[in-house]
């Protein structure tokens, strides 16, 4: 990989998420070589994905150059590279561009979409986890109006038309409501010559509540927004198949869909050689003690999504979100340094700041630990928020000036099928 030798430890970091990127901040000018490895050269702001997905950001908002992001640190070094396999004993990370040795190694390589074992779904659905996958999702999306146009087939229209989202959780709640939105305020002007009133979205949610996790008030106002906004939520269902055409589930309920978003859950991205029975979780999960380390490990850490640490207040392991990881970066990062200097770690301590989640144009919930509160004030508050934790001047500017634009003009100038994208439904 030409990495420099040095005589400082050396320090390899999978992944350049929330929790990678942290942590590489965190260790920059000091004493160590960082080397971090991800399969892409940019770090993408996930919570903004669906907004890619329905137009309203180009992909360049919400993403920003690994590279950029840590030019200035001394010692740091970034491969382009796909972890293939980790070797604890011999202190090696196995890649698709060679083999790198290691004194500290940080799994932080995040989590990715879970279908619980449900292939036909896995086929057949649409996931939201990455860049091309938002933007296939778009094309999908936009694809499926353009063919609505030209079929005279009454179900075939309906089905092009209709969308169904499962999962009622912040991203399939602010997915339906940016569909919403386009449908109210974008489609009539785009498709003149068809009726856009017949399209439907659907959420469909397991448990008894959407956005679970959140208080029972910011549920309740998140699926009256919904439902002001003309989405239709379905709870206690759950989907328990997809061949590309018709959704069916555990009761009576069906619906005919081309395009079914699977926003139902997600798991550890583990990596082979960390993957044991005894060191994986619920969720898929990596376990973890209070210094992040993993189990029967002192050099081997996990940290983000694909940790699991167990609290009191967290039984299940700490929750998969930016907070969480982010903060556990910046503690690694101090603890990796105290455990250099052969000094007692310090262990980490979660610091619940809130969740959010928008469902649309004024309408937002927030749960502080402290303050709840939903409505416009909420909306203003989940903008700042996200505005502040993009990466990157440009990123910032850009983004706000497009809500600023789309808010005024009741637009989504993104709405452009750029990749086309077909679904295979072939068996």
């Amino acid at each position: 990989m030409n990495i420099p030798r040095t005589s400082y430890p050396r320090i390899v970091i999978i992944g350049g998420g929330f929790a990678g990127i942290s942590l590489a901040k965190k260790l920059s000018k000091q004493e160590v070589q960082v080397v971090l490895l991800d399969k892409n050269n940019y770090h993408t702001f996930q919570p903004l994905l669906y907004q890619v997905s329905t137009g309203g950001l180009e992909p360049d908002s919400i993403a920003y150059p690994i590279r950029k992001i840590l030019k200035d640190f001394p010692n740091f070094h970034f491969r382009l590279a796909e972890v293939n396999e980790i070797d604890a004993s011999a202190k090696k990370v196995m890649t698709n561009i060679g083999v790198l040795k290691f004194d500290y190694l940080v799994i932080a390589s995040g989590s990715k979409t879970n279908y619980f074992g449900n292939e036909e779904i896995k086929k057949h659905s649409m996931a939201m986890k990455t860049i091309p996958q938002s933007l296939n999702l778009r094309s999908l999306i936009l694809e499926n109006f353009e063919e609505a146009l030209l079929t005279s087939d009454l179900h075939e229209r309906n089905a092009l038309m209709n969308f169904v989202i499962v999962g009622g959780g912040p991203t399939g709640v602010e997915l339906a409501g940016a569909l919403a939105e386009i449908k109210k305020g974008i489609l009539p002007k785009d498709y003149p010559d068809l009726d856009t009133r017949l399209a439907q979205i659907h959420i469909v949610q397991s448990s008894d509540c959407i956005l679970k996790g959140m208080s029972d008030k910011a549920s309740e106002k998140a699926e009256e927004f919904l439902e002001k906004l003309g989405v239709n939520v379905w709870k206690n269902v759950r989907v328990i198949d997809y061949d590309g055409k018709l959704v069916t589930t555990d009761t009576d309920l069906t619906f005919e869909t081309a395009t079914l978003i699977w926003a139902a859950g997600v798991m550890g991205a583990t990596i082979k050689g960390i993957d044991s029975r005894e060191l994986i979780t619920r969720g898929n999960r990596i376990l973890v003690n209070e210094f992040n380390q993993v189990k029967s490990f002192s050099n081997i850490f996990a940290i983000g999504d694909v940790a699991c640490m167990v609290t009191d207040d967290y039984m299940d392991g700490l929750p998969m979100m930016a907070q969480p990881a982010i903060q556990q970066g910046e503690q690694l990062g101090d603890n990796i340094l105290r455990l250099i200097e052969q000094k007692p770690m310090k262990p980490f301590e979660y610091k619940d700041k809130g969740v959010m989640a928008t469902i649309g144009r004024n309408k937002a919930v927030v749960d502080l630990p402290k303050f709840k509160f939903q409505g416009v004030f909420a909306w203003f508050v989940w903008m700042f928020v996200h505005l502040f934790f993009l990466i990157g001047f440009r990123n910032r500017v850009v983004v706000f000036v497009n809500w600023v634009y789309n808010y005024v003009r009741f637009d989504r100038e993104a709405r452009l099928i750029i990749r086309p994208f077909k679904k295979n439904l072939k068996n």
